[in-house]
């Protein structure tokens, strides 16, 4: 059992990772101003908290390795949960693994420029070498991940550093340029990127089982998410003040340009590698957890059982973590033959993403109808008003980015869902042929 302050740790550790580094310029594209984009990254972290307290109740009411693919299963059946299992492989977890690649490389071509062959090809080699590390059972110790997430606190500590060093020194931005018009997608579309940094929240929720008392999970996930938050904002204040809206719009890599601005090569050189690491840090981890739901949907499904395979010798679910890498890879060369690889994986996940989060949201409610007989050993408090927030705001991401990415990349997502439907039907068609019955 763990206390408020480890919880609370942990909670900054599971959200704070690499999109931070990336997405502030694409939340700065679709607003433009400083005001509407502190509001954003403040309703954003307030919005995760609520998620992430949704979660909490969740997981700890019925707790399963592949998460979400339990109470999904339990609150609408076999074919959602299934769903949701060919999701995380085919667009969830394998197009978060390319965008991380993507934000590493994004930073390393500020201090080694690369064409876009190239970078796809490094940024392949990562995925290929960490799914290498993986399939031979090695594991991070839990001190050298704490280590990892100290150093991405210490790398957004040191962009407010920077920032107060300009103000001190010279007291304007950098880039001057106007700031964007944000003519692309307004706010819908920015709150897509601002969740996307936020969107380890659900994952934190697996906290529930951990704590000594249930209203530990509650302080926890208050403290954390208000300390993500503020080091959210903090992070924003940073590129705002040197960069200015329009220069945080127009880079890729805004916190080694806001290094490089105040001091120079070696600050730029030192934000490089603390975002890189950070991108491989959190792309091992996606590796490592990313065949779980995998496996455990494959075991329900009779056809797929070589995808629930697990070698016992090394403790991996080796199938599952090779199909998840040759996924990730096939997207790494689609989003190199686009203008810009990361925005690409996010159009292509977001939809599909938000789906399952509405369809999350929704569980809540309606298990507590249908399963009140369940241990729920943690509840949300204040009622239903806080699910039914939760809901509403994952509704309206989910349309915000259906228009953010348009009807194009929304047919290719659905359409990704759909096949794992047309293969579902013909692995259980194959079953029944054979005398085999699903288990539902």
């Amino acid at each position: 059992m763990i206390g408020f302050w480890q919880a609370a740790a942990v909670v900054v550790g599971m959200v704070v990772g690499a999109g931070i580094f990336r997405s502030a310029s694409l939340v700065s594209t679709n607003l433009g101003t400083p005001g509407a984009i502190y509001a954003a990254w403040a309703i954003g972290g307030i919005l995760a908290l609520i998620g992430a307290l949704c979660y909490a109740e969740l997981s700890a009411a019925f707790p399963h390795p592949g998460g979400d693919y339990r109470f999904l299963k339990e609150a609408f059946g076999g074919t959602v949960a299934y769903l949701f299992a060919w999701s995380r492989l085919a667009v969830i977890f394998t197009a978060s693994a390319a965008m991380l690649a993507f934000v590493g490389t994004d930073y390393l071509n500020q201090l080694v420029p690369m064409g876009a062959t190239t970078r796809a090809i490094v940024a392949a080699l990562t995925v290929l070498a960490l799914s290498a590390i993986n399939l031979i059972g090695l594991k991070t110790s839990t001190r050298s991940e704490v280590s990892l997430v100290a150093m991405d606190v210490a790398a957004l500590l040191a962009l407010g550093g920077a920032a107060l060093w300009l103000i001190a020194h010279a007291g304007s931005p950098v880039d001057p340029r106007p700031a964007p018009a944000g003519a692309r997608g307004g706010f819908g579309a920015a709150m897509v990127y601002v969740m996307l940094a936020y969107g380890g929240f659900n994952d934190a929720s697996t906290l529930s089982a951990e704590v000594r008392r249930p209203r530990d999970i509650t302080r926890a996930m208050i403290g954390g998410m208000t300390a993500v938050t503020a080091l959210y904002l903090l992070a924003n204040w940073a590129y705002l003040t040197v960069l200015g809206a329009g220069g945080l719009a127009a880079s890729d890599a805004p916190a080694a340009a806001v290094m490089q601005a105040v001091f120079g090569r070696p600050g730029q050189v030192v934000m490089v590698a603390a975002v890189g690491i950070a991108a491989i840090a959190v792309l091992n981890a996606l590796l490592i957890v990313g065949g779980r739901t995998l496996y455990a949907a494959a075991e329900d499904l009779p056809g797929l059982e070589r995808l629930a395979t697990w070698d016992e010798a090394r403790g991996v679910p080796r199938a599952a973590i090779l199909a998840q890498t040759a996924i990730t890879l096939v997207l790494i060369v689609w989003g190199a033959l686009t203008p810009a690889g990361f925005a690409t994986m996010v159009d292509y996940m977001s939809p599909i993403y938000w789906l399952f989060l509405t369809l999350s949201a929704l569980s809540l409610p309606l298990l507590r109808r249908k399963r009140p007989d369940a241990a729920r050993p943690y509840r949300v408090p204040f009622g239903p008003v806080l699910p039914l927030v939760f809901a509403g705001m994952a509704v309206y991401i989910l349309w915000a980015s259906v228009l953010y990415v348009g009807w194009i990349g929304t047919t290719i997502s659905f359409g990704v869902l759909a096949a794992g439907l047309l293969l579902r039907a013909l692995v259980l068609a194959k079953a029944r042929g054979q005398g085999v019955v699903e288990a539902d």
